[in-house]
C-alpha cells in the first residue's frame, strides 16, 4: 500500500492507495512534544463510509507497513517519520483530485501548471470551464480551441490570460506565430532581359523571392500568371516588370487595375514618380456625381495612354459606353480575390472577359494575397500559378476574449505600446484597427486620442489623403478603418487589431480575414508583424446569425479559404450580358464566348431581357434598346431597371425615387 501525504493549512490530508485506487482517506495533525513531532486528531474513512476518529497508533501501524510519499514540502512531517525510522519519498499529485479522494500523479509531461502548482489535465479543463462560466456563454469551438491551447501550453494561467484579462499581455495571449522565409539568393535586375532604362528607373537591385518565381514561370516571355503571395512580398513590381517591358519593346500599353480609388491614386503616384520620365502615366477612376473640388478627378485621364492606372469600374465604364481601348499589351488585375465580392465580383469577372475580347494578345497578370484553392482559379483563368506562401517578416497572431465595453481601452493600450517600439529600419510601430462601421471608427479614434484618425469611404478624398500622408510620415500611431475598405488600405502598419470580426452585420469570410491580417508587417519597415483579435464572448452583429464572435474568431484563425466559384443571380447576369453585348457590337456568338470565359456561373439572361423587351434578337445579333444601354453604362441589371421605370411612372419627386431605391436595397437579404 502507498500512503500519500498532502500538507494542508494546519493539517495533513492522507490517501491510502492500493493498486492505484484510493481505498481510504483521512486527516491528521502534528503537535510538538519533548520527543519530537507526534500525530493527533487522526480521522479516517473507508470507501463509502463516513469520516470517524481513529487511534493514532493505527496510523503509525499503517505508515510502517506502507510506502510513504510526501506531496509537498513539510519538514515537520519528515521529522516525525524520521523519528519512527520510516523512509519517505517525494511525489507530485493533483491537489484538486486529492481533495475529492482521487490519486493522480502529475509531472511536467502530464500535468498542467496552475497557480504555482501542477494539476492534472482533467482538473485543468474543469477549472477552465468554471472560469469561463463567469464570463458568459462560450461556443463549443472556443472550448475546443482553449483545450488544444491548454494541451500545448500546459499552463492554465496562460490560457486564462486570453479570457477576460484586465489588461493585454502579449506574452500570454499568443495563438501562433507564422515565421518569415529564409533569405534566398535571387537575380540582380541587370541579369534579366529587361530594358536598361526600366532597370535603372525601377529602384530595385535584387528581386524578391516571389518576383524570382514569376520570372521563372514565364513572366518576361508573355505568360499569363496568377500570383498568390503575402502582402508586401513584391507583387506590384511583377506587374511593372511585364508591363514596362512589353510597352518599351513595342508590344502594347499597360492597364494596372485595382478595386478602390484610394489604391488607384497610390499606384498612380508610384508609377508616375518612378517611370514618368519614360512613359506617360494616367489615371482612370469612376466619376463622382457630385461636382466638388475634392471629388474631381486627379491626374491625366487619357484611357489610351502608355500606362493607365485605374479602378475596375473606371476601365469597365469606358468599355460599357463603347469607347475603344487599343493596343493593350499587358493587363494587371490587382486584388483578384475581389471575384468573390458578393456585390462587385460579377463586374470584375465580366471586365476580365471583356478585356480578353478587346485585347486577345495581351498578357494577363492576376495578383492576390488571399485565394482559396488557387490552382483551380489559375485553370479557370488559363494562367500559370505562382504561389509563394512564406511571409517577408514573421507574424504573431494573438487572440483575446474581451467584453465589448473593454475593447476600446485595450486598443488604446496596445496602440500606444506599439508606437513606442522602433524597428531595426528606424520606423515606429503603427496600428490599423478594423471595425464594422463608420460610426464605430470615429468612436474608437476619438477614444484613442490625437494619435489616431478614422479612415473610411464616408470621408472626402482630401480627408483620406491627409490621413494617408500623416500615417506615412509617422505623425499618427493609429488608423481606424472599416473592414469594407480592407482591400484598399495600404498603410505600412506593424500591428493590426480587430475590434470586430464583421463587415456591417455579416461575419468576415476566411479570405477577407486573411486579406486584412496580411496588412501587419512590411519588410522595408518592420521586423515583426502582429495581429490581435478582440473577440466578444457571445457577441453578434445580426439576429439571424447563429454564430458568436468568439466562435468566429477561432474559425477564422483555423479556417481554410474556399474555392473561387461564384454564382450570379439574374440581376447580375443581365447586367453582364448587356455589357458584353456593347463591347462586341451585339454579335451573339461573341457574347457566348465572353460568357464562357468568365470564372463564375451566370443565369440564362437572354430570355429575361427579351421578355422585358430590352433587347431584340435578329440574325445572330443582339440589338440593344436605349434602356439596355443605360443598364450597361450605369451598372444595373434588368430587375433594377424595371423597378426604376415603375417608380418614375408613379412618383414625381426624384429625391423620393432615390429614397425608395435605397430603402429597397437595404431591406434585401445580404447573403455571402
Amino acid at each position: 500500500m502507498k500512503v500519500i501525504v498532502q500538507p494542508q493549512k494546519g493539517t495533513y490530508k492522507l490517501l491510502f492507495v492500493e493498486g492505484g485506487r484510493v481505498e481510504a482517506s483521512g486527516f491528521v495533525e502534528l503537535t510538538g512534544t519533548p520527543k519530537g513531532q507526534r500525530p493527533k486528531n487522526f480521522k479516517m474513512r473507508r470507501r463509502g463510509k463516513p469520516l470517524k476518529p481513529t487511534p493514532t497508533r493505527d496510523l503509525i501501524g499503517l505508515l510502517r507497513r506502507s510506502s510513504v510519499q510526501l506531496a509537498g514540502r513539510s519538514p515537520e512531517f519528515e521529522s516525525f517519520l524520521a523519528d519512527l525510522q520510516i523512509q519517505v519519498s517525494k511525489i507530485d499529485i493533483c491537489r484538486l483530485c486529492q481533495l475529492e479522494d482521487r490519486f493522480v500523479p502529475v509531472d511536467k509531461a502530464t500535468g498542467v501548471r496552475y497557480g504555482g502548482e501542477w494539476i492534472c489535465m482533467d482538473c485543468a479543463k474543469r477549472e477552465m470551464r468554471r472560469e469561463l462560466g463567469y464570463m458568459g456563454r462560450f461556443g463549443g469551438s472556443v472550448l475546443v480551441h482553449l483545450e488544444k491551447l491548454l494541451a500545448q501550453a500546459r499552463d492554465l494561467d496562460r490560457v486564462l490570460a486570453s479570457v477576460g484579462p484586465e489588461k493585454p499581455d502579449r506574452s500570454r495571449t499568443l495563438f501562433d506565430r507564422l515565421e518569415a522565409h529564409e533569405v534566398q539568393k535571387t537575380a540582380h535586375i541587370t541579369e534579366l532581359p529587361l530594358p536598361p532604362a526600366f532597370a535603372k528607373a525601377a529602384g530595385v537591385e535584387y528581386l524578391m523571392p516571389v518576383q524570382q518565381f514569376a520570372v521563372q514561370n514565364g513572366l518576361l516571355e508573355g505568360q499569363h500568371l496568377l500570383v498568390v503571395s503575402a502582402t508586401a512580398s513584391g507583387k506590384t513590381f511583377i506587374g511593372e516588370m511585364a508591363g514596362m517591358k512589353n510597352f518599351l519593346e513595342g508590344r502594347g500599353r499597360m492597364l494596372f487595375l485595382v478595386p478602390l480609388v484610394a489604391l488607384a491614386n497610390q499606384k498612380y503616384q508610384r508609377f508616375r514618380d518612378r517611370y514618368g520620365h519614360l512613359v506617360r502615366v494616367t489615371l482612370q477612376t469612376g466619376v463622382s456625381r457630385l461636382n466638388l473640388p475634392e471629388t474631381r478627378p486627379a491626374g491625366d485621364r487619357d484611357v489610351n495612354a502608355p500606362v493607365v492606372v485605374g479602378t475596375y469600374e473606371g476601365i469597365d465604364h469606358a468599355l460599357r459606353t463603347g469607347r475603344t481601348l487599343k493596343d493593350i499589351g499587358t493587363v494587371v488585375i490587382d486584388e483578384i480575390q475581389m471575384l468573390e465580392d458578393p456585390e462587385r465580383g460579377h463586374r470584375l469577372d465580366g471586365l476580365i472577359a471583356r478585356l480578353k475580347h478587346v485585347a486577345p494578345d495581351a498578357q494577363f497578370l492576376y495578383l492576390s494575397a488571399t485565394i482559396g484553392v488557387p490552382g483551380l482559379l489559375a485553370e479557370k483563368l488559363r494562367a500559370n500559378l505562382v504561389r509563394y506562401a512564406d511571409r517577408p517578416v514573421p507574424l504573431e497572431r494573438h487572440l483575446l476574449f474581451v467584453e465589448r465595453s473593454k475593447k476600446i481601452n485595450f486598443i488604446k493600450q496596445m496602440a500606444a505600446e506599439e508606437f513606442k517600439v522602433r524597428s531595426s529600419k528606424g520606423y515606429r510601430g503603427q496600428t490599423i484597427v478594423f471595425t464594422n462601421s463608420r460610426a464605430r471608427c470615429h468612436v474608437i479614434a476619438d477614444a484613442v486620442g490625437k494619435n489616431a484618425a478614422p479612415y473610411h469611404a464616408g470621408l472626402t478624398a482630401q480627408e483620406r489623403r491627409d490621413v494617408e500622408r500623416r500615417f506615412a510620415n509617422g505623425e499618427i500611431a493609429t488608423v481606424v478603418t472599416t473592414a469594407a475598405l480592407a482591400a484598399g488600405v495600404d498603410f505600412p502598419a506593424s500591428q493590426v487589431i480587430f475590434d470586430a470580426l464583421a463587415m456591417g452585420i455579416q461575419w468576415l469570410t476566411v479570405q477577407e480575414f486573411h486579406q486584412m491580417m496580411g496588412r501587419a508587417g512590411r519588410p522595408d519597415f518592420h521586423d515583426l508583424g502582429r495581429v490581435v483579435i478582440l473577440a466578444e464572448p457571445g457577441g453578434s452583429y445580426s439576429r439571424t446569425s447563429g454564430k458568436t464572435e468568439e466562435e468566429v474568431a477561432v474559425g477564422l484563425l483555423r479556417g481554410d479559404m474556399e474555392e473561387v466559384a461564384p454564382e450570379y443571380d439574374m440581376e447580375q447576369s443581365t447586367e453582364e450580358f448587356v455589357a458584353n453585348a456593347v463591347v462586341c457590337g451585339g454579335d451573339e456568338q461573341q457574347i457566348i464566348r465572353m460568357t464562357h470565359a468568365m470564372v463564375g456561373t451566370l443565369e440564362p439572361a437572354l430570355p429575361t431581357l427579351l421578355d422585358y423587351k430590352l433587347v431584340k434578337r435578329r440574325a445572330g445579333r443582339i440589338e440593344l434598346t436605349d434602356m439596355a444601354r443605360v443598364m450597361a453604362e450605369h451598372f444595373i441589371g434588368a430587375e433594377r431597371l424595371i423597378e426604376i421605370l415603375d417608380l418614375v411612372k408613379r412618383v414625381d419627386d426624384a429625391a423620393e425615387i432615390v429614397a425608395e431605391l435605397e430603402c429597397a436595397a437595404t431591406e434585401e437579404p445580404q447573403g455571402r
